[in-house]
């Protein structure tokens, strides 16, 4: 068997495989004597059926299933060992005149994309912003009023107020707000932060147990609220009702936030950490900027994606990576298709190779050691979400269970690699710093 690779042009080539009758006869051969053993062909005791029938009707396929087998072995093997560095995968050129009844040589071609070669400049020369996002004083109250509501007591008021939730038995009712028939009636739950229209509030506030209010459900309530998933019905059931309905109130509560103390301090942050208020409110805007920290990095990454690629230019082989967009999905596309999608993709491509060559050039590698502390890390970060982190949790199990995946595996080591390659670009490019509110930053990270 003879593997050759032609230049036709600095970006694609031609590989060929040759394959000879020698390369492949033994193994035909073995195959046919298995397929002896094995045939349940009538008129034949098992074992005995003749090597010429068998190799009449099945030596063909035979044939067909190991040069299949040989030919892809060979490609992927001279790519590996050549270390030739292609996009895409290998195109098979169209061969019609194979005749597989006669033929004992064969040749293979294959078309290949072939990535380029270029140099990367990254140094303090190229300046990209990076944005650290501040928590301000209406995030820091909000965050801290969250967390009054979350360690709250419900209390149970006589009557209805403004922050109240009040659950009703709900009926569908005519104009003379006698109940239709057939009509809709449900028990739900609403609250009055959802509630619309002076009219509609004023009619609900006081109103206590057992008492009846008719709303027209369609202007009582916000327009991002569900009515229909109030209800319990469809959009389409909903807009057939008269859209009058009567509340008869049958339960009232209200979620009383837990006072802005030591005891609340204690519960959010662990007992004894927040010293007064100044500590818990300080404490809260370092958590919020960390929580940041994650947004700047992406949209630094982005923003480097920008600047680099600008500054770095170098050719694909374009009609090569078009024929392969049109057989390398689920579905064939057409090339109107891939004239619409190439250019989508194409940045992504050549923002992928650049990433390689950094990781190449600088020696970024990732260790199994690195992956499970990433993985720990990660799992910190998304418990401590939801309060201090239990001292008996064992974070080396919980993080060998996460390892068990492969997908999760996968997925974590893409992005240690990216946190790499951003630590990368950070230390080596000049960062101009700009302090940002949250509201500004999603301005920035938004603007077209």
């Amino acid at each position: 068997m003879n593997v050759t690779v032609k230049n036709t042009s600095d970006l694609s080539a031609v590989l060929s495989v040759e394959i000879k009758a020698e390369d492949y006869q033994a193994k035909v051969e073995k195959q046919i004597n298995d397929y002896r053993k094995k045939a349940n062909i009538p008129g034949f005791r098992p074992g005995h059926v003749p090597a010429g029938l068998v190799r009449k009707q099945y030596g063909k396929g035979i044939l067909i299933e190991e040069v299949n087998h040989m030919l892809q072995h060979a490609v992927e093997d001279h790519l590996k060992e050549g270390k030739i560095d292609i996009l895409g995968n290998p195109l098979p050129v169209l061969q019609t005149d194979i005749d597989w009844d006669t033929q004992t040589d064969f040749v293979f071609d294959f078309e290949l994309g072939l990535a380029p070669e270029f140099s990367l400049t990254v140094d303090s020369k190229i300046k990209i912003p990076y944005y650290k996002i501040t928590a301000d004083k209406e995030m820091i109250a909000r965050y801290a009023s969250d967390y009054a509501k979350r360690f709250g007591k419900m209390s149970y008021p006589e009557a209805i107020e403004e922050d109240s939730i009040v659950k009703a038995y709900i009926v569908e009712v005519e104009a003379d707000e006698n109940a239709k028939e057939n009509g809709v009636s449900v028990e739900a739950t609403f609250t009055m932060d959802n509630i619309t229209g002076k009219k509609n509030i004023s009619s609900l506030m006081g109103a206590q147990k057992d008492a009846f209010v008719i709303l027209d459900v369609n202007k009582a309530f916000k327009k991002d609220f569900s009515v229909s998933g109030l209800l319990k019905i469809s959009d389409e059931e909903l807009a057939t009702t008269t859209g009058n309905f009567r509340f008869k109130v049958e339960e009232i509560s209200k979620l009383e936030p837990a006072e802005m103390n030591q005891e609340l301090f204690d519960k959010v942050f662990g007992e004894g950490t927040m010293a007064d208020e100044k500590a818990f409110l300080a404490r809260i805007k370092e958590d919020a900027e960390n929580m940041f920290i994650g947004e700047s990095e992406r949209k630094f990454y982005e923003d480097t994606r920008d600047v680099v690629l600008a500054k770095t230019n170098f050719d694909l082989p374009d009609e090569f990576l078009k024929k392969w967009m049109q057989t390398s999905g689920e579905k064939p596309i057409s090339e109107e298709e891939v004239e619409i999608e190439y250019p989508k993709m194409k940045d992504g491509l050549k923002w992928q190779l650049v990433e390689n060559k950094v990781v190449k050039d600088n020696g970024i590698e990732i260790n199994r050691e690195e992956l499970k502390d990433f993985t720990k890390e990660m799992i910190t970060r998304q418990m401590a979400q939801y309060g201090p982190l239990p001292e008996s949790m064992d974070l080396d199990s919980i993080a060998e269970n996460v390892m068990q995946s492969q997908e999760e595996v996968q997925r974590m080591t893409e992005q240690l690699f990216t946190e790499k390659i951003v630590r990368f670009f950070k230390e080596n490019v000049k960062l101009a710093e700009k302090e940002v509110t949250f509201d500004d930053f999603i301005k920035l990270a938004t603007k077209k």
